[in-house]
């Protein structure tokens, strides 16, 4: 998914009233690369409030494992 898609993806997401609520890994990695970045978690403040403390490995992105953490 080209650039364009993956943020034309992320503000649908956003834009719906379902994604405040989002707290499925699945959900929230819109791009499907088995990690949520920053941009894909902005659409949840509770997430991106942990983000920081979440990303353990300090890659700017949750795998799987830290997101099971929040």
């Amino acid at each position: 998914m080209n650039t364009l898609n993956k943020t034309l993806a992320l503000i649908a997401l956003a834009s719906s009233s379902a994604a405040f609520a989002a707290t499925d890994f699945d959900t929230l990695d819109v791009d499907g690369n088995g990690a949520i970045s920053q941009s894909e978690a902005s659409v949840d403040a509770k997430l991106m409030s942990m983000f920081t403390e979440l990303d353990t490995d300090g890659n700017g992105e949750l795998s799987k494992e830290e997101f099971e953490n929040a």
